[in-house]
């Protein structure tokens, strides 16, 4: 057998070559050699949003998280036990209350639904001239209010 014949290689100034020279010159030049001018269609300039990043903080600002400041405790102050108060209590199945001015009808209904363990259908809400704040809770059909004012409220 005879011997195998050289493999060929690609001429010095081949295609290659050629390429890669073009590639070094580009890289010398730098990218900025086609650089063309945005167009711009408004007169007024907007300032691009830029990223903000979510706070990580070192170390908490506050070492214990307080307390809530509305607890079921301090949100029902007391029940009202007037004339007009007893005959909705009676007529209308509803509990009336002095509650925290701060308090809203959900906190109201919760703090009902934790103390006395009694389903709220709607919480009516009103402030007083004297700066209270007065909330009627009508109760469910199931519930009688006369019984829960005279066995858990001590008002009957």
């Amino acid at each position: 057998m005879a011997p195998k014949a050289a493999s060929k290689k690609a001429p010095i100034g081949g295609k290659h070559n050629q390429k890669a020279s073009l590639a070094s010159k580009a890289a010398l030049k730098g990218i900025h050699g086609k650089k063309s001018r945005k167009v711009r269609l408004t007169t007024t300039f907007h300032r691009p949003k830029t990223l903000q990043l979510s706070r990580s903080p070192k170390y908490p600002r506050k070492s214990v998280p307080h307390e809530p400041r509305l607890d079921h405790h301090k949100v029902l102050i007391h029940p009202l036990n007037t004339e007009s108060a007893m005959k909705k209590i009676e007529e209308n199945n509803t509990l009336v209350f002095i509650c925290d001015v701060k308090a809203n009808k959900r906190q109201i209904k919760a703090a009902l639904k934790t103390l006395y363990d009694v389903d709220c259908v709607k919480v009516n809400t009103l402030v007083r001239p004297d700066g209270s704040k007065k909330a009627y809770a009508r109760l469910t059909p199931d519930v009688d209010a006369l019984d829960i004012a005279a066995t858990k409220l001590n008002i009957v």
